[in-house]
């Protein structure tokens, strides 16, 4: 059994669990770090691995198939070689860039024929071919090959859209992997409960190692990802792990996983460190190239054990930042995936105790607004 459930909480939907992987154990609740073109930005292997303990990290099967290529990647021995983590990894299908980057995108049978964001040479993907790539890749976790529902959209076009997703599903599941690579589906469905329910039956029906909720955090409220959520998670096996897709800011992770869902992943971290702004113990942000910074010899956050926080000032981090130093966006970076990574390990704890709902109000606006 590739999930181990360890423990259902008392005071909420949220659970522990042990994923097993080919490259390793990964504790969940789990945060992943984005690394979409076979690296973290800013970051080394050895510093995911060494100062902040990432279990596993994401790449993506859409870029890594138009650079470097699936010749090199292959000749590299797979992607983990290729980029020297011994850890695990799990690689998006490449729906959602098709959807979101590639132009002049024409929605066939059997895949998507689009013109490549980077020089616009005709390319066909689908089902087959994104799990061959991910095959190539040797990524321990494969995401099904789906169409990622706009937003915002009609019923009908939610409905014409998850049929679709459904029928690549059945094809993905088809396809040949390598042994030990895991495969999930992923619930679609915009913002409508019934399609939710509908997309969540169908994917078990045809059957995953693991499942996920895609076409979120695209636009809509807060509210409609939690209803989302909420409509797709009852549908889905207990034994099974459950994937919230590019979630998302602290708030929205934690009032997930008191909804039942298991990992998440978000490029926030590293993106808002590259712009000058950095995680504070309450999901905050910190804007640390503003002038009052100046001459503030103060960690950026008191709170936090980074190494960042542990050797730098908030004058020092701004300085860099003005000058242009390349280090400044390591350094907050390097404060940012570690704040999302320490939350999921504060949430492991919290779910072990059965205190999850005491960790929710860290994070609750003044109103009391509790996405319910």
């Amino acid at each position: 059994m590739s999930f181990e459930l360890l423990k259902s909480a008392s005071d909420s939907r949220a659970r522990l669990g042990v994923l097993h992987t080919v490259h390793g154990d990964v504790p969940t609740p789990i945060f992943m770090p984005v690394g979409t073109r076979a690296t973290v930005k800013a970051l080394s292997p050895r510093e995911l691995e060494e100062d902040l303990d990432a279990r596993i990290i994401l790449g993506n099967t859409y870029h890594l198939f138009l650079r470097p290529g699936m010749e090199i990647m292959a000749a590299a021995g797979g992607l983990h070689r290729f980029m020297n983590w011994n850890r695990p990894i799990l690689t998006d299908s490449g729906g959602f860039q098709v959807f979101s980057l590639a132009k002049l995108r024409k929605i066939e049978r059997d895949g998507v024929r689009f013109a490549s964001h980077i020089d616009g040479s005709r390319i066909f993907l689908g089902p087959v071919e994104s799990m061959r790539i991910q095959r190539t890749l040797n990524s321990d976790i494969v995401m099904a090959f789906d169409e990622c529902t706009p937003y915002p959209c009609t019923f009908e076009q939610a409905e014409k859209s998850l049929e679709i997703t459904l029928r690549w599903e059945r094809m993905s599941r088809e396809q040949p992997l390598n042994d030990g690579q895991l495969r999930f589906g992923i619930v679609q469905g915009s913002t409508f409960p019934e399609l939710r329910r509908r997309a969540a039956e169908g994917v078990v029906d045809i059957g995953f190692d693991g499942y996920a909720i895609g076409g979120v955090s695209v636009g809509e409220s807060e509210p409609e990802m939690m209803l989302a959520v909420d409509a797709a998670v009852p549908f889905l096996p207990e034994d099974k792990p459950r994937y919230l897709m590019g979630v998302g800011t602290p708030r929205q992770i934690v009032e997930s996983v008191a909804r039942g869902v298991d990992m998440f992943d978000c490029v926030m971290p590293t993106r808002l460190g590259r712009h000058g702004s950095a995680f504070m113990a309450d999901g905050s942000t910190l804007p640390i190239k503003a002038g009052r910074f100046a001459r503030d010899f103060t960690p950026v956050d008191p709170e936090c054990g980074c190494y960042t926080c542990r050797n730098f000032t908030r004058a020092y981090l701004r300085h860099l930042f003005n000058v242009n130093e390349i280090l400044g966006v390591r350094l907050l970076t390097l404060h940012n995936v570690h704040f999302f990574l320490n939350l999921a390990r504060e949430i492991r704890e919290a779910v072990a105790e059965d205190r999850l709902n005491v960790l929710r109000e860290r994070f609750r606006p003044a109103t009391g607004d509790a996405l319910l």
